[in-house]
């Protein structure tokens, strides 16, 4: 996943997945200028596999960090050399974790998503909800609802992986659970703030 080449930035043209838009108002009286995105709410989840006490997490490459890993001149037309800069400042470790654009509820979502990215067949009574909080305030303000699923080995159906047909690549990483304030404070893996509360979370109740 971290053999890239050929990287440049373009005109962004119409989204599925993202609409800028611009906010004026007054604040004390005085006028304001905000711009901000519109984007789905989504939901992440905390795998705990109880067989062998290890924490399920992703490994992607994600364009936007590799960006801004490597470079500060964000406009149209720039091009990063990618002999310089390998692939590897973009891959990331995350939750697995997806969209809401389905007509389902955030668990059978949840569910899904599990099965896609990581492999395991997990009933819908093993997904617990934890908490759902605001992300990318400064310039989304969306919604993401973290859940908690424990899994055993035999629940294991699949590689996993993500859907090719959507561009999804994505390894299944796994993380001991004795370990996991260690790796959520670790600077050398990049992660969203998500998962290092989710790390916390899990350690202070479900870790014995």
């Amino acid at each position: 996943m971290d053999k890239v080449e050929n990287v440049r930035l373009v005109e962004m043209g119409q989204s599925n997945f993202i609409k800028p838009y611009r906010i004026l108002f007054k604040q004390n009286k005085k006028d304001r200028i905000w711009d901000g995105i519109k984007v789905h709410d989504s939901v992440s989840v905390l795998i705990y596999n109880v067989t062998r006490k290890k924490i399920i997490v992703v490994k992607q490459f994600r364009p936007v960090v590799y960006v801004c890993n490597t470079t500060n001149n964000v406009q149209e037309g720039i091009s990063i050399d990618t002999n310089k800069n390998p692939g590897t400042k973009g891959i990331t470790y995350e939750l697995c974790a997806g969209i809401i654009d389905k007509d389902k509820s955030d668990a059978e979502i949840v569910k899904d998503e599990i099965l896609e990215e990581c492999g395991y067949d997990v009933p819908i009574e093993n997904i617990e909800k934890i908490t759902k909080f605001k992300s990318s305030v400064g310039i989304a303000g969306c919604t993401q609802t973290l859940f908690y699923a424990e899994v055993t080995d035999d629940m294991k159906k699949t590689e996993g992986g993500g859907r090719e047909e959507e561009g999804e690549l994505i390894d299944v990483y796994e993380i001991p659970a004795d370990e996991c304030l260690k790796f959520a404070m670790d600077e050398s893996y990049d992660k969203p703030v998500g998962m290092i509360f989710g790390l916390h979370w899990f350690h202070m109740y479900k870790l014995k």
